[in-house]
């Protein structure tokens, strides 16, 4: 294989990746306030709070030894709860993709993971747009401050490291794209 996987994976992932960001740059853009930016975290926290409950069987600290710094869920119930929400529902499983296996559950981690990179601009724009700071809701937007770009680098280290990459590729980029698809079915039947 002449690239590694996680470069394969964000140029077989690059249609439905744009396709969520289009998305998802609609409904911010929309945001005038609060309210509007928490029924955001909302769409967040249903969809990634049920996914990593699916990843968390098949991935730990053996697999990702930082793994439990890398859990999002909380940090976005707590920006719910400091906004003055309250949490809803999480996904059904149908809402989610499959993950039977720790290659899936890496494919949707990618997912997730990269959301960082992207959140941190979406924090800058809610910071601006609705006058906040980090103690007022917008950390899980944050990511990982400015430990964001290691933290994803290391993460594309680990998975580029699957033992038998050749078996492993497929399994993970349908994984990922399922994982966008669903994501995106989930934003449009819940916002």
């Amino acid at each position: 294989m002449s690239q590694n996987l996680s470069a394969q994976l964000k140029k077989v992932t690059k249609e439905n990746h744009q396709q969520l960001e289009k998305l998802l740059v609609t409904l911010l853009k929309q945001v005038v306030k609060r309210e509007d930016y928490v029924k955001i975290l909302k769409l967040f926290y249903g969809y990634f709070g049920a996914l990593e409950d699916k990843i968390n069987l098949h991935v730990g600290t053996a697999e990702l030894p930082d793994y439990l710094l890398r859990r999002k869920t909380e940090s976005i119930a707590n920006d719910i709860k400091i906004m003055g929400g309250v949490l809803p529902s999480k996904a059904k499983d149908a809402d989610l993709p499959i993950i039977e296996n720790s290659l899936q559950a890496f494919g949707a981690l990618y997912v997730i993971e990269g959301s960082t990179l992207g959140g941190k601009i979406i924090h800058q724009m809610m910071e601006k747009k609705l006058n906040l700071t980090d103690n007022e809701g917008i950390s899980f937007f944050k990511g990982y401050g400015d430990q964001t770009e290691s933290k994803w680098a290391s993460f594309k280290e680990r998975l580029n490291r699957q033992i038998d990459i050749q078996k492993a590729s497929p399994v993970i980029i349908n994984s990922a794209n399922e994982t966008f698809l669903k994501f995106k079915t989930w934003i449009e039947k819940n916002s």
